[in-house]
């Protein structure tokens, strides 16, 4: 386990992450050692993970919220319904449903900015699908590269939990090790990180490839309220966007 304090490049109010799942939601505050995590599905609402938070939270204090989630978000606001979530995520009032600042990204950019070491750093999550971030200097664009053209399908088709089940890990590995060399080759990273769930399945990673942590999705909260770490409007956190 990666064991994440407090950032003292972060602003002293304290920071709750929500990292969002397809069968998890995992949270951590800063200074706290241990995350905590409730049970997810086709059937939570945001709602119900709002509640679900603060159940899972008990004792525990902060000031400022973050939540990834595995969907587009623009303006700190989804902009379509999580694929593997319940209903009613688009138009949701994260802010005032948790009586908080709250900024809201896709999970993906989250663990991005938790995985970033500098320089051009491609994410890619392997899990249900694809996610997809370039970070650039401290900067984060998300990306959607999961639904884009490959061989019969999209990228998604192949790499993706289904492609692992219906064909197998070593056809699946090879897979995966074509396809971040073909997105390497287009978005020219320093290095590619490679989290989400499916990391576990690789023995052996892609050239110029690192290893990441679903737990440095933690780290990524943390950081979207450093100005020194402030995403792109794109990404879905941009300055501005705070609910109370």
């Amino acid at each position: 386990m990666i064991l994440i304090g407090h950032d003292p490049t972060v602003t002293e109010r304290k920071v709750i992450a929500i990292d969002v799942g397809g069968s998890h939601v995992k949270l951590l505050v800063e200074g706290e050692v241990e995350p905590r995590k409730f049970d997810s599905g086709p059937k939570l609402t945001p709602k119900a993970m709002v509640e679900g938070t603060l159940a899972a939270a008990e004792g525990w204090s902060w000031d400022l919220v973050s939540i990834g989630i595995p969907t587009p978000v623009r303006g700190s606001r989804p902009v379509s319904e999580p694929a593997n979530l319940g209903k009613g995520w688009v138009g949701f009032d994260f802010g005032q449903a948790f009586g908080r600042p709250t900024k809201v990204v896709n999970d993906a950019v989250m663990q991005a900015l938790g995985s970033y070491d500098g320089g051009r750093m491609l994410f890619l999550g392997l899990g249900t699908g694809l996610g997809s971030a370039l970070v650039i200097d401290g900067r984060v664009e998300p990306l959607e590269l999961a639904h884009l053209p490959f061989r019969k399908g999209t990228f998604e088709d192949y790499v993706g939990e289904r492609s692992l089940e219906r064909r197998g890990k070593k056809r699946w590995r090879n897979l995966v090790f074509e396809v971040v060399d073909q997105l390497a080759k287009a978005m020219q990273p320093d290095y590619v990180v490679i989290g989400g769930g499916g990391i576990k399945e690789l023995d052996e990673l892609p050239p110029n490839a690192k290893r990441g942590d679903n737990e440095l999705a933690f780290l990524g909260g943390f950081r979207l309220w450093d100005p020194a770490w402030t995403p792109t409007p794109a990404a879905g956190a941009s300055t501005g966007n705070l609910s109370a």
